[in-house]
């Protein structure tokens, strides 16, 4: 029977002690392929998808702030031309209320060419 340095005999009775300390096992972390190839994944395409979409929302914010502007612009022109409305409309009513009395007509009448009727003719029957 051969012996072998540092075996020691069993004891049957009690249960065998560890030399080793029982510490928590912790769980072995599952390393991806390409971390584990020491390959670091490329961040470019996630920096162009930055960079395009940080442009498409400038561009519709843009978009929107020409809208407004544009929007505020007809605004002020429809304002500009109700105003110029109103005010030919007041000149018409002053003309309307100058002309339609009896002196502005007689003065029409003689400027063109009409003159006052006589005295009138009665006529009498047979």
């Amino acid at each position: 029977m051969a012996v072998y340095e540092g075996a020691r005999p069993r004891s049957i009775l009690l249960p065998r002690r560890q030399r080793v300390p029982v510490a928590p096992v912790l769980p072995r972390r599952r390393m991806r392929g390409a971390v584990r190839a020491r390959r670091q994944s490329s961040r470019l395409p996630f920096l162009l998808g930055g960079i395009v979409v940080a442009f498409m929302l400038a561009f519709f914010s843009l978009a929107q702030s020409v809208r407004v502007s544009a929007t505020g612009y007809d605004i002020n022109r429809l304002l500009v031309q109700h105003d110029d409305l109103a005010t030919r409309r007041q000149e018409l009513l002053s003309d309307l209320n100058r002309l339609g009395h009896e002196p502005a007509i007689r003065k029409q009448a003689l400027d063109a060419g009409l003159g006052q009727l006589g005295d009138p003719l009665v006529l009498t029957g047979p």
